[in-house]
């Protein structure tokens, strides 16, 4: 029995976030789990695993795609737990990222943020992002409220 991590191992009910542009092509795919129970709040995480071209030389992955992963995650998470939110676009005006721990090659990394509040303009939001459940990003953002997605990209709930 080998101790290597399968990259292609995603772990169960994580899907193919499908998300368009050049970017996410080369560093992607991202993966998202979205679960709405009826007695809780909306479950909303996000992830990916670290692949060789995600790696600096020490073979973790670089900051700037966990920066990256973070700027995402956090309106993502907004778009999914806040309603009103859902179809706006959200430009990020600040983002804060404390690096706790690496994220080695093979490691599945996973984020799940929180709406901190909303404003007439503006969104803040946190979140916590791990390397195989080891805490290895604590992210802060603030974003403001664009326009709203062009009725081809709006989701319906």
């Amino acid at each position: 029995m080998s101790d290597e991590i399968d990259p292609l191992a995603i772990p169960a009910g994580f899907r193919v976030l499908p998300m368009g542009g050049d970017f996410i092509g080369v560093n992607g795919p991202l993966y998202l789990r979205h679960e709405r129970p009826a007695d809780a709040p909306p479950l909303v995480q996000m992830g990916f695993r670290v692949e060789q071209r995600h790696c600096n030389p020490m073979a973790n992955c670089h900051g700037g795609m966990l920066a990256s992963f973070a700027d995402m995650l956090l309106p993502l998470s907004v778009h999914r737990k806040a309603p009103e939110m859902r179809n706006q676009f959200l430009p990020t005006i600040s983002l804060q990222v404390d690096y706790l721990a690496p994220a080695p090659l093979g490691a599945w990394v996973q984020g799940e943020a929180d709406v901190l509040r909303i404003t007439r303009s503006m969104v803040f939001a946190q979140g916590l992002v791990t390397a195989d459940g080891v805490p290895a990003l604590r992210v802060s953002g603030i974003f403001k409220i664009g326009k709203a997605f062009p009725a081809s990209m709006q989701e319906g709930g």
